[in-house]
């Protein structure tokens, strides 16, 4: 069966760069709710136009219609074919839920749901490095601040299906990369 894989972690704990690792790896297709939202906005299907009309006025994209756009996604056949790696979906325990129904309505289910774990004074000085402007120190505890209340629930989620694992993310690449490996390993085995 093909990998179908959810990763979490802060912003700035390293998860762009170990996400291309894993989908190398297991030949998964990465999939961002970010690239999802644009990917439906240019098919224009009828969820992508109204994810599009509301992102352009700045809105969230409400959990229909992000749970609509992944099921879209989800069911063609690169991902059947190959798997998952899930990136910033699901946000919420209703997301969550939608997820499970959409995997089981094709005969799947999810392996894992990974939080890659940077300490907070380790992924505040990473993300001060970047030197990006929207990079403040008050900008950053706002948006750490936002996905620890937003994800706890979540990772309660994936822990009470017996999904969760942390892995540690600090060290080297490499060094994440093989602990990550690892965790994935022992849940396909």
């Amino acid at each position: 069966m093909p990998l179908r894989l959810v990763i979490l972690g802060r912003q700035g704990s390293g998860k762009g760069t170990q996400c291309s690792l894993l989908v190398e790896h297991y030949g998964c297709v990465h999939v961002s709710t970010g690239d999802m939202l644009r990917a439906a906005r240019e098919e224009g299907t009828e969820l992508g136009r109204a994810a599009g009309e509301l992102m352009d006025r700045g809105d969230l994209v409400p959990d229909d219609v992000m749970i609509g756009i992944v099921g879209e996604r989800l069911a063609k056949p690169d991902i059947v074919e190959h798997g998952v790696l899930l990136d910033g979906f699901p946000r919420t325990p209703e997301q969550a839920d939608a997820l499970e129904d959409i995997l089981e309505g094709q005969g799947a289910v999810l392996d894992v749901a990974v939080n890659l774990d940077v300490p907070v004074d380790d992924v505040k000085a990473r993300m001060l490095a970047r030197g990006r402007e929207d990079d403040t120190p008050d900008a950053i505890d706002r948006r750490l601040r936002l996905y620890e209340e937003q994800t706890e629930p979540l990772i309660d989620w994936f822990e009470g299906r017996g999904l969760l694992e942390v892995v540690d993310g600090l060290g080297t690449e490499d060094e994440v990369f093989a602990r990550l490996q690892a965790t994935v390993d022992d849940r396909l085995a």
